[in-house]
């Protein structure tokens, strides 16, 4: 059974009552002074404690997809991203699975679409990483077999999963519902997370000596992916955007490559990279290097773009207000920045659950098929 599933919160649960139940019926049975009752009234109270804890624990995970999977939530996750040599006999993008929609009539791609999970390996960067494409409704159609979509990478936080995206962010679910009710055109979604190196947070930077991830990310992705699928190469046809870290290195990726995404949304986005015990040493004494990693910065020294940046926060409960409000400020034309501020909302799935379906329409709005 899966650590997001159902069944463990429910069994969970269960035993949770269980022991608390047990608990109320022996406890006179072990109130006696000896080492045994003492031993036995400890013993009751931590497993019912354990359990409880680990019940509440299993219901935020559920909800917020803080771990995709057991493997993860004891940081064993390794298929999700390594360095491998590339020949040119490999594949760029190889599709190894796919699954239908929840969405009525969704097990039918032409009704409800297709999540397709594939490995994806840098032609550049000499990276592969697991990764899964959302495909509308319409690519299985016939009178759209020789039309193109737009595509938009979707960047999940770090150190999360790809998964989350599709679980607890619910961006196909989203793109579905949005094109159906006339909102958004088809899109193709390419959903993954930047941590390429795991357990390691690159920060979206090609480190020196170490993984290229802007490489992967930025260029390798794009062009793998419109080899493989019906998808165009100009900037108006990709976008990109992400959440937390995913939302800093999806607006570095627009305005440091105009030539591939024509859209950047960072949701609780931050604006310049991290550097702590999780990224290592990222620029290795580079000062130049760390300047561009600041967006800030890079605003006030990259030639203005026409790409068009979507940034997010919220008034209470975010602390990247006051560096979104300079973001925006220093935007300049041909560039053109739009902006979400909730009231309230916290940096979490909650949060940007909210955010994705006017940032989905955003983008889509300012990208075409062809």
């Amino acid at each position: 059974m899966g650590l997001t599933s159902n069944k463990v919160l429910a069994l969970a649960a269960f035993l949770a009552v269980v022991l608390f139940v047990a608990t109320v019926l022996l406890w006179p049975r072990l109130a006696g002074r000896d080492w045994r009752s003492v031993l036995g009234r400890v013993g009751l109270l931590l497993v019912t404690q354990l359990m409880l804890f680990a019940t509440v624990g299993l219901a935020a995970n559920k909800s917020f997809l803080f771990y995709g999977s057991w493997t993860d939530l004891f940081g064993q996750e390794t298929e999700m991203g390594v360095v491998v040599d590339h020949s040119a006999a490999a594949r760029d993008l190889k599709v190894v699975d796919t699954q239908g929609m929840d969405v009525p009539g969704g097990s039918k791609p032409a009704v409800g679409g297709q999540i397709q999970k594939v490995v994806i390996t840098g032609e550049r960067s000499k990276i592969a990483s697991k990764a899964y494409v959302y495909l509308p409704p319409e690519y299985f159609r016939p009178q759209y077999a020789a039309q193109t979509f737009p595509a938009s990478l979707v960047l999940t936080g770090y150190p999360g999963t790809a998964e989350n995206l599709l679980k607890g962010l619910r961006y196909p679910r989203t793109a579905h519902t949005q094109a159906q009710a006339g909102r958004m055109q088809p899109m193709i979604l390419v959903m993954l997370r930047p941590t390429v190196a795991p357990p390691r947070d690159t920060e979206c930077v090609d480190v020196p000596g170490g993984p290229q991830t802007e490489t992967f990310l930025a260029k390798d992705v794009p062009k793998a992916v419109s080899e493989s699928y019906r998808v165009g190469t100009k900037p108006r046809n990709w976008g990109v955007i992400g959440n937390s870290t995913g939302g800093y290195c999806a607006l570095k990726f627009a305005l440091h490559h105009p030539a591939t995404f024509g859209a950047g949304a960072g949701l609780s986005a931050y604006y310049r990279a991290a550097e702590d015990p999780t990224t290592g040493d990222l620029f290795h004494g580079d000062n130049g290097r760390r300047k561009r990693a600041d967006l800030l910065w890079s605003l006030d020294h990259v030639k203005p773009s026409k790409t068009s940046f979507l940034v997010t926060s919220s008034k209470e409960g975010e602390g990247n207000l006051r560096d979104t409000v300079k973001f925006i400020g220093k935007v300049r034309p041909p560039a053109r920045v739009s902006s979400i501020t909730l009231d309230s909302g916290g940096h979490n799935f909650g949060t940007w659950r909210r955010e994705i379906p006017a940032a989905m329409e955003w983008i889509s709005g300012r990208l075409r098929a062809s």
